[in-house]
């Protein structure tokens, strides 16, 4: 199973209308989308609760495995699926890589576990067992438990795992990827052990074990493990608002190794949760008008700077020159990449402002020409992008406005958006994309060091290049930082490339 991210509650006497279908066949296996909606035939409303991708293998007859037959592509979205079910099998193939190598990262950090904190609260509090014993009505023909059974009783556990941690009833908003490593029969006795790996402000990850036991396995006390998974909770209290859970204080080595787990896979459910959803992008449609050229400018400009204001960036991954943050808002996902440049601020600020100068160092850029000089401080430009997940390269029109501070001078303002432009229709050869708002904002440390933030509120149309960095699987983020920071260092100031 795939990620399952919940969007709405079913209640009693709703109607659930589940749909699924094959959205790509591969060699032997299959990924099955499943769309859950719910219904108040009261109301007359209807919402969808969750889009989910499991995927099967046919039970082979005998030693030989069966290959399946390419799925039919009937209209626009079942091509849209079946290019997006190869891009969400690399993140299945790669996703214990992915975790190893960022719980490797996390074993080199430092980080702070706030052993002083108040209001830390020990793992040991919030373990939770259960047993069930496997019936008839459990199970299919084969005589093997259901595997929604068994994810029923998980959650069952895992709810009051992390209700021990706040005064309200948790909801489940999601879980992470599993697979099922065995099957359990009629007559198995499963175990379900579950505690809290760790919390983040309003949302708390429970993991849960099970091990399933026959007759003679239970008197030798040798279990078999059948399945493990991750499930993230939220709370509220009476008048309907967010709980914040507090903060955990691992003990044990095990706890550690919970603790630091559930940071890595915080990380990696971010990349996937926005390739698993893949929620159509509602189109900008800001007209560019030369007549709202201030208006326009100015909140350019302005949203970029609310942006970088804002608070509850959490950090993702570091290094001695780059920083990568992220915020997470409902339905909107934000990036901000600090990098600390050895040059004057002056010089960093002229050579990120001249976009035509980006595809030297952005390998996200393969070119950039300015299609309209507005004025010294804003031009449009049109922008082609690389090609990504197989598909079309993209391209862009944005409107670039560049601030100084007026005070000062030891803050910069570069901010892009996307905007129509008549003279550039789109073409049939490439995607036209849109970036929501975008920039650089540009801090003078010394008369020669700056922080250079690069800040991106990314739309649907762009996350591909974005998604494999926040999910830990790329470093295409960390590398184009690299590559910035090198190209404003070996620039001299009168704008000239140093050669070594």
């Amino acid at each position: 199973m795939d990620d399952i991210q919940f969007e709405e509650t079913a209640r009693v006497g709703q109607v659930i209308s589940i749909k699924a279908k094959v959205t790509r066949a591969f060699s032997t296996s299959m990924e099955i989308s499943v769309k859950v909606i719910v219904q108040d035939t009261f109301a007359g409303t209807e919402k969808l609760v969750s889009v989910a991708f499991s995927t099967f293998i046919a039970k082979p007859v005998g030693n030989e495995r069966i290959h399946l037959k390419p799925v039919s592509l009937l209209t626009e979205q079942d091509r849209v699926e079946h290019s997006l079910a190869s891009e969400r099998r690399k993140i299945r193939l790669q996703h214990e890589e992915t975790f190893k190598n960022l719980m490797k990262e996390r074993s080199k950090s430092d980080d702070a576990i706030g052993d002083g904190e108040e209001g830390t609260v020990s793992t040991k509090s919030t373990s939770v067992q259960s047993i069930e014993l496997v019936l008839p009505p459990h199970a299919n023909h084969h005589g093997n438990t259901f595997g929604g059974q068994i994810m029923a009783w998980m959650e069952t556990v895992a709810n009051i795992s992390a209700s021990r941690l706040c005064q309200a009833h948790p909801f489940l908003k999601s879980v992470d990827m599993f697979k099922f490593r065995g099957p359990s029969t009629v007559g198995d006795r499963l175990v379900f052990s579950a505690i809290v790996n760790n919390t983040f402000e309003t949302c708390v990850e429970v993991g849960v074990r099970v091990e399933a036991f026959d007759c003679q396995e239970w008197a030798k006390d040798q279990g078999r493990h059948i399945n493990s998974a991750f499930l993230i909770y939220g709370a509220v209290d009476d008048k309907q608002e967010l709980v914040t859970f507090p903060r955990i204080k691992p003990v044990s080595k095990d706890d550690f190794r919970r603790y630091y787990g559930a940071l890595a896979r915080k990380r990696i459910r971010l990349g996937r949760k926005y390739i698993i959803s893949h929620k159509k992008e509602v189109p900008l449609r800001v007209h560019w008008n030369i007549n709202n050229q201030v208006s326009l400018s100015d909140g350019n400009v302005e949203a970029l700077q609310k942006l970088a204001a804002k608070s509850g960036w959490e950090i993702t991954s570091a290094s001695e020159k780059i920083k990568i943050y992220t915020l997470e808002e409902p339905d909107i996902l934000s990036v901000w990449v600090e990098k600390h440049v050895a040059r004057p601020a002056h010089l960093a600020y002229h050579l990120l402002s001249d976009f035509t100068l980006r595809p030297l160092w952005d390998p996200h850029y393969v070119s950039c020409q300015i299609i309209d000089w507005v004025s010294e401080d804003d031009q449009i430009y049109y922008i082609t992008c690389p090609v990504v997940n197989n598909d079309k390269p993209k391209d862009l029109v944005v409107l670039v406005s560049r601030r100084s501070s007026c005070k000062d001078g030891s803050t910069f303002t570069v901010a892009m958006k996307s905007v129509l432009l008549a003279s550039v229709p789109s073409s049939p050869q490439y995607i036209r994309s849109e970036i929501t708002c975008a920039g650089f904002v540009i801090h003078a440390v010394s008369s020669n060091s700056c922080i250079v933030s690069y800040f991106n509120q990314i739309s649907d149309s762009i996350l591909p290049y974005f998604a494999g960095n926040l999910g830990g699987w790329s470093k295409s983020i960390e590398d184009a930082a690299a590559s910035c920071i090198q190209f404003i260092e070996n620039t001299m100031d009168d704008g000239l490339t140093r050669t070594s």
